[in-house]
């Protein structure tokens, strides 16, 4: 019995095998990874760094205003306004992000004109990344050692003197590391964007992998994609490890 369930389940495998990656499917996704495959990974790069640096520079402040502006921060702001972004930030991180392209397409249009391409997928992303690295950067700024936070106030530095000489630069190796991880993340909803007409590897698994049953372009598409993770990762780890102080004391 169990020797008839391992020769089906090996015919099984040798169908799948004979039907996906038989000589001329192989063939075909080889043409099209010649053709294709470096002009959209150069596109996956672009959208993914484009919107990484946008989401940076408005959830960077935007953490730095939750931590400061709490009740217990050093500069408390009214509690309906920090409500209201705590809220905000919640609701579109709550938002599955397939769901956000398409709730966003009229915002979208009218910032860059098209809801689809490129250009009009950077928005969405842009609008999905910022409340993920807010809450990063709030993560990061709350690791700092408070005791250095008070001696600063106490001799005299201001809310602003503190948050850019003490607080910021106590948390740069734990920033790098919610940098990294917020850039890989964006490299996945870059990929998922391919569904709605954005460009990149995931079009490309999508449109010429998915739809035209060629499993062989989508097998490299996600082979380049655990790539270009890895070497976000290790560079982001790398650059965390350098700028922590105390590695550097051992």
């Amino acid at each position: 019995m169990r020797n008839r369930r391992k020769e089906r389940r090996r015919s099984r495998v040798g169908d799948y095998i004979a039907t996906y990656y038989n000589p001329d499917k192989i063939a075909k996704a080889w043409s099209v990874i010649q053709a294709d495959f470096l002009r959209e990974t150069g596109v996956t790069l672009y959208i993914t760094l484009m919107a990484t640096l946008f989401a940076i520079i408005i959830g960077l402040p935007l953490g730095v205003i939750l931590v400061t502006g709490d009740s217990k921060g050093i500069h408390p702001l009214p509690k309906p306004l920090m409500a209201f972004l705590n809220g905000m930030i919640n609701l579109l991180r709550s938002a599955p992000f397939i769901i956000l392209i398409v709730v966003l397409m009229p915002i979208t249009r009218a910032i860059v004109g098209k809801a689809v391409g490129n250009a009009a997928v950077i928005v969405p992303l842009i609008i999905a990344a910022f409340p993920f690295v807010a809450r990063l950067v709030e993560g990061s700024l709350r690791e700092v050692n408070p005791n250095i936070v008070e001696m600063s106030l106490s001799m005299g530095a201001t809310t602003w003197q503190t948050v850019m000489h003490v607080m910021l630069p106590e948390s740069v190796p734990s920033l790098i590391t919610s940098f990294t991880t917020a850039i890989t993340t964006i490299l996945g909803y870059t990929a998922m964007s391919g569904a709605v007409g954005g460009g990149g590897l995931g079009n490309l698994a999508i449109t010429q992998g998915q739809q035209r049953y060629n499993q062989a372009v989508l097998l490299a598409a996600l082979i380049v994609l655990v790539i270009l993770v890895q070497v976000f990762q290790s560079v982001g780890t790398h650059l965390a490890a350098k700028a922590d102080k105390r590695l550097k004391n051992k």
